[in-house]
């Protein structure tokens, strides 16, 4: 809740006001006095995060060509780049709720970019933070600043059950497209702490698997454990609020709707409820034959063989290792963006952006990770659901994915002769700057088989991860291949850097916006 403005605070407004009047709004600017505090009055109450609240406010209000010399400034001054990471998420919380589609992009590759910082050597580490600061600061300023926020602080409901019931009354209440309701409810679940909250809005994450509205709450999730789990409600609410708009919408596949009935069915006939997960590992065999039917098989098919394996009492790691592989499979037999799809940034042949592979491959993995945090009830609905988005991610885009062949092909590997790590890195490099992803996956393949350092060569994507926009997804997608090759086996995890190496190689030559201006300040 916004606290209330004292005496002294409505009085500075006054006097802050009567400068502004004097000096003019550009200087007062340039001063630091946001002429949106002297409107104050007039404008809904705004939430409130405490002793960051000046470093939010610098977010939203600072000139585009002043930021990253002020965000420079502070980190010179002493300021933690976690905090700058929390200042950004809160700003782009309050400004957007989840409602803009940069803006919740943007959202969704903070804390990446903050686990890609640690990676990195101490006078580049900021670069990738600064870099999704310029792009949260820059949206921020095209919707309008502070005057334009979304979120507000909400009176949560009275008498709102716990457990299921409470979050099946928030999800009847998304369904219903109440906006209002919705968020009242939220708030009054949120009060009873933040695996509640997860759980709960979990049940309206699990109505459609759009990527949008599933890697939102992992990645939300993903940031409470860099900036504190006490601030549950302000980051999750942004999935309520995406989810209500979603209803809105037309969807264009009806499979999209299935997961409604299909979810409930799944559960029961399987007798998943009120039991808690297996412990059973599969062999490398197993996990790459439910992996294969996951992919091949109609979405609903798919479901039911994640649903069997959990009922065998196979462990949750191990099904959401094969929906991990079925999503590397998109990446690595993807054609491409056809010509009649090519747009600025995305050429013809691209896979980086919003590829079906990349969607794929970041809903898997926030299927996956999200069923580690949930309850054993939201777990196996994680895990079901995210076997069947993939298997609908296959289908629905077209193509013959089922006969096309992962890269690399064996006349790529054939043609790759170097065996030294050394040459083999700068070859990739090469591959990397010539757009020439086949290639750049038959080096990464040809390395990973000798078994040479694969950090080495996550080091060097990792710059271009950071250099390059992505479309948005650069800073995401090197974060899923991380954690996805952290968490598989060592039979697999080498197609993770593959996939990695294409969709590096296809987003190279076009750098984000801020990125040089970054160097130069930090003089990295």
């Amino acid at each position: 809740m916004a606290a209330a403005r004292s005496r002294r605070e409505f009085l500075a407004d006054v006097g802050r006001g009567t400068l502004i009047a004097s000096v003019g709004s550009a200087l007062a600017a340039d001063l630091g006095l946001a002429a949106s505090s002297v409107l104050a009055a007039d404008a809904p109450p705004a939430l409130s995060f405490g002793a960051l609240d000046p470093l939010v406010a610098l977010m939203q209000e600072t000139p585009l060509d002043k930021l990253l010399p002020a965000l420079v400034g502070k980190l010179k001054g002493g300021t933690d780049l976690r905090e700058l990471v929390a200042a950004a998420a809160f700003a782009n919380a309050r400004t957007f709720g989840g409602e803009d589609y940069v803006g919740f992009h943007t959202m969704m590759a903070l804390a990446p970019a903050y686990h890609m910082a640690k990676d990195l050597p101490a006078e580049s580490a900021p670069l990738p933070v600064l870099k999704v600061l310029y792009r949260n600061s820059n949206r921020i300023s095209q919707v309008g600043g502070r005057k334009n926020e979304t979120l507000h602080p909400v009176e949560p409901s009275e008498g709102v059950a716990t457990g299921a019931k409470g979050a099946e009354a928030l999800r009847d209440a998304v369904r219903a497209k109440d906006m209002d309701r919705a968020e009242k409810i939220f708030a009054a679940l949120a009060g009873h702490g933040p695996d509640e909250a997860f759980n709960d809005v979990l049940y309206a994450v699990h109505d459609h698997t759009e990527v949008h509205r599933v890697v939102l709450p992992y990645r939300a999730w993903d940031l409470m454990d860099l900036i504190g789990r006490e601030h549950a409600h302000a980051l999750l609410r942004q999935s309520v609020r995406y989810c209500v708009k979603a209803e809105g919408w037309n969807n264009t596949y009806t499979e999209y709707d299935q997961p409604r009935t299909l979810l409930p069915k799944m559960l029961e006939q399987h007798h998943l409820l009120g039991r808690e997960p297996g412990t059973k590992v599969g062999d490398d065999k197993w996990v790459e034959d439910l992996a294969k039917t996951i992919f091949s098989s109609p979405p609903e098919q798919a479901a039911g063989a994640a649903a069997a394996a959990l009922e065998e009492g196979f462990a949750p790691s191990c099904v959401g290792e094969a929906i991990s592989l079925a999503a590397n499979q998109l990446v690595l037999r993807d054609h491409g963006r056809p010509a009649e799809a090519e747009v600025a940034g995305k050429p013809m042949g691209s896979v980086h952006g919003d590829s079906i592979g990349v969607h794929a491959c970041d809903s898997a993995n926030a299927w996956r990770n999200m069923a580690r945090a949930a309850n054993a009830r939201n777990a196996y609905a994680c895990l079901i659901l995210g076997a069947y988005q993939v298997a609908l991610d296959r289908i629905q885009r077209g193509g013959d994915f089922l006969n096309w062949q992962p890269l690399p092909l064996p006349q790529h590997v054939a043609q790759v002769r170097s065996t030294d790590p050394t040459s083999l890195l700068q070859d990739l490099d090469e591959a990397i700057r010539g757009n020439l992803q086949a290639h750049a996956a038959a080096v990464v393949q040809r390395y990973g088989d000798l078994g040479h350092e694969p950090r080495k060569a996550f080091d060097l994507m990792l710059k271009y991860a950071v250099t390059e926009d992505g479309s948005l997804h650069a800073e995401k997608f090197y974060r899923t291949t991380c954690e996805e090759f952290a968490a598989s086996r060592t039979a697999f995890r080498g197609r993770q850097l593959v996939a990695l190496a294409r969709v590096t190689a296809s987003e190279y030559g076009r750098p984000a916006p801020g990125v040089a201006e970054a160097k130069e300040l930090l003089k990295a």
